[in-house]
């Protein structure tokens, strides 16, 4: 049986975690699933288990289609937002191996500003 590879884009933000798995070159999307799909309280969208559960789905149809193995691409908003992933990216990450994906290379795509917009907060930052 040959291998067959794909693409897992992962984008972790505080409010929800979007996966999308593509063929190698990222054009043809083999699979969508978001946190919102996966759990019925807005305020779990982003959470580790609502994460665990969208990989499951996304494990689920990677088989049918026939990849065994996925590189990893981590996003966090990045621009003037947060560049940190949310909490969900890890949960992620890990149902995929446990599912029997083989995990090729981990990588952050999360994009830097290069002198951009202004982040909120006004002159000052914000005071807590």
């Amino acid at each position: 049986m040959s291998e067959k590879w794909g693409v897992c884009h992962i984008y972790a933000s505080y409010n929800n975690i979007l996966i999308t798995l593509t063929d190698l070159t990222g054009a043809e999307t083999v699979a969508k699933a978001t946190g919102g799909m996966v759990v019925k309280a807005a305020k779990d969208e982003s959470s580790p288990f609502a994460a665990m559960r969208a990989g499951e789905l996304i494990a689920d149809r990677a088989k049918e289609k026939g990849i065994t193995n996925i590189h990893i691409k981590v996003r966090a908003p990045g621009g003037n937002g947060p560049s940190s992933p949310g909490p969900g990216a890890q949960g992620v990450i890990r149902s995929l191996s446990r599912a029997g994906l083989r995990i090729g290379r981990i990588e952050d795509v999360t994009p830097v500003p290069h002198d951009g917009t202004k982040p909120k907060g006004g002159k000052r930052g914000r005071r807590v």
